[in-house]
């Protein structure tokens, strides 16, 4: 039987081989695109402050959940996201699966100055350019999703570019190609893209096993300022909240309480 990811990413892979763009062109187009907001910068600075860094996640609907805020404002979000402190942005772009859209990203990064991650399944070359081109700050790539030649490869073409990555993983050896590719952030995701369950136990694992000078973010299942806390003190910079925040009434009092909740070390 089919996982979520799998048709996922059969789902992208598809899209991918139909594009009959000419790859020299595309990259030279994204290269020559403004200089991006530091997306790592700005979580550093959170840190450094002794603040726990939250990138707060525009997301309408995923396949775990159904729908989460379908009818949401991008630009209006984002406002409430940069009035309660938010220190970076995550966009979902993903039409089929998550609702999202690029008009989503542009009209949420038009409305504030934060730096913004393209959250999207990235498969390809074409896709790390086209986060370029929307606007994007930060690319996803996730290392279970390519095989650890294509993370490396994509990675570097980033780097070219000009777009920074935030490298997504679950275990030690998906760290391992992440370190490879030269990552230096590093995302721990807590849920499981096979079965979508969380597991708040594996951020706290991988934590320590991340070296020093790599960013760490801890992404998805963050459910309160307790779970905000725990992170904080295992190491983490920043933590990525998604469902939270789109279903609160009021998402700037929850990213108060969230960053509020932040462990002075």
């Amino acid at each position: 039987m089919a996982t979520y990811l799998d048709r996922i990413l059969e789902r992208h892979r598809e899209v991918c081989a139909t594009d009959t763009r000419a790859l020299a062109d595309v990259v030279g187009e994204a290269g020559r695109m403004a200089p991006v907001r530091s997306f790592a910068g700005a979580l550093r600075a959170a840190s450094a402050e002794d603040e726990l860094a939250v990138i707060s996640e525009i997301k309408r609907r995923s396949p775990s959940k159904g729908a989460l805020n379908v009818e949401l404002d991008p630009a209006a979000l984002a406002a409430r996201y940069a009035a309660g402190g938010a220190a970076a942005m995550s966009v979902l772009t993903d039409v089929e699966f998550f609702g999202g859209s690029v008009a989503d990203l542009q009209a949420a990064r038009a409305a504030v100055d934060l730096p913004v991650l393209r959250k999207d399944f990235t498969v390809g070359p074409l896709d790390v350019c086209d986060a370029r081109l929307m606007g994007a700050d930060c690319v996803l790539l996730i290392a279970a999703a390519l095989a650890p030649a294509e993370l490396i490869e994509l990675h570097a073409l980033a780097d070219a570019i000009g777009i920074e990555v935030l490298v997504e993983i679950h275990d030690e050896p998906e760290l391992e190609t992440a370190l490879a590719a030269g990552a230096l952030m590093v995302g721990v995701n807590q849920r499981d893209l096979v079965t979508f369950q969380v597991d708040h136990e594996r951020a706290l694992r991988m934590a320590a096993a991340i070296p020093d000078g790599v960013v760490k973010v801890a992404e998805s299942g963050v459910r309160d300022a307790a779970d905000a806390r725990d992170l904080q003190a295992a190491g983490y910079h920043a933590v990525l909240v998604g469902e939270t925040l789109v279903t609160a009434d009021d998402p700037a009092r929850v990213l108060g309480e969230l960053r509020g909740a932040a462990v002075r070390r």
